[in-house]
């Protein structure tokens, strides 16, 4: 089966169950794993390159506003592919192109694929999609024992965080998915967060991402601030923080104070729905529990 992927988290899960060699194209950020770097681009970015994380967030907003597209496909290249299965997602437009207008514009080709489009909004839901997607590709057995080993992965951090942490001693937590302007971490961030033991301020679990402001963060006083940009690596994440205009209070926030403010690689471990939000997961028990990074992915997470 020609199978391509839409969106970056279906490309790292498409590679997991072991049928990477049957993925003919990807987007223009699937950079994971390093088999999938160097496939044909059939989704590119309509956003020139080096603009601000306000400057993005000012372009989402217009073409929101206008009724258009952050991305466009590659229909040349789609059309001589010819994929049986495109992976795809409606969960935010901001992440990968919308299904809808995906499955419009797919009814113009001469052999129209299957779309299977991807919306989690949970760590259960990402398991069924990584299940979903498996049924998909013939790969049943193989999800199936994915998602088990993610499972017990999942269970350990909460069966750890439980024999830690009281109601009264759980930490209060801001994970931060947008630096300028402010954005909260929504979907699975607060339950991931639960899971580890914390409690995520000015956020709910499945809700989406909503902005928020300084005088929020200032009122909430996080014991522990995360900083989490989507799509940002972590040597990006920290330039981004570095460059931020902090407000006077800043240096009054309890986790400022207590020296527990860190920068994490979003864009690898916490907003792509794969099965990497599990190693994400053991960032945030790291971070809540000790701040022993030994044994994490390299690169996934510094003390600011």
């Amino acid at each position: 089966m020609t199978i391509c992927s839409f969106l970056p988290s279906a490309t790292e899960i498409l590679f997991a169950l072991g049928v990477g060699e049957q993925v003919a194209a990807v987007t223009f950020e699937c950079d994971y794993p390093p088999a999938a770097v160097g496939k044909p681009v059939a989704v590119h970015a309509a956003m020139q390159s080096g603009l601000t994380p306000r400057q993005i967030d000012d372009a989402v907003r217009q073409a929101a506003a206008s009724g258009g597209s952050l991305y466009f496909v590659d229909w040349p290249l789609l059309e001589a592919l010819a994929p049986g299965l495109i992976v795809a997602q409606d969960l935010c437009r901001v992440c990968a192109i919308s299904t809808p207008s995906l499955a419009r514009d797919l009814s113009q080709l001469a052999t129209p694929p299957r779309v299977l489009s991807l919306s989690p909004h949970s760590l259960a839901d990402v398991l069924a999609d990584i299940e979903t997607v498996g049924e998909a590709v013939d790969r049943h057995d193989a999800a199936l024992a994915l998602t088990d080993a993610l499972r017990v992965r999942i269970e350990h951090i909460k069966t750890r965080a439980e024999a830690r942490t009281t109601a009264t001693t759980r930490p209060r937590v801001l994970c931060l998915e947008w630096l300028d302007p402010l954005y909260q971490g929504g979907h699975w961030v607060p339950e991931m967060v639960a899971l580890a033991g914390g409690d995520a301020v000015l956020a709910t679990a499945g809700a989406k991402s909503v902005r928020i402001d300084w005088e929020q963060v200032l009122a909430a006083d996080p014991e522990i601030i995360i900083l989490m940009p989507c799509g940002f690596h972590l040597d990006e994440t920290i330039a981004q923080f570095r460059a931020l205009t902090l407000p006077p209070a800043w240096q009054q926030l309890s986790a400022v104070r207590r020296s527990q403010v860190y920068a994490v690689a979003g864009g690898d471990y916490f907003s792509r729905p794969g099965p990497r939000l599990v190693d994400g997961l053991e960032i945030l028990d790291a971070i809540l529990h000790g701040n022993h990074f030994d044994g994490l992915p390299p690169h996934s997470v510094a003390k600011l």
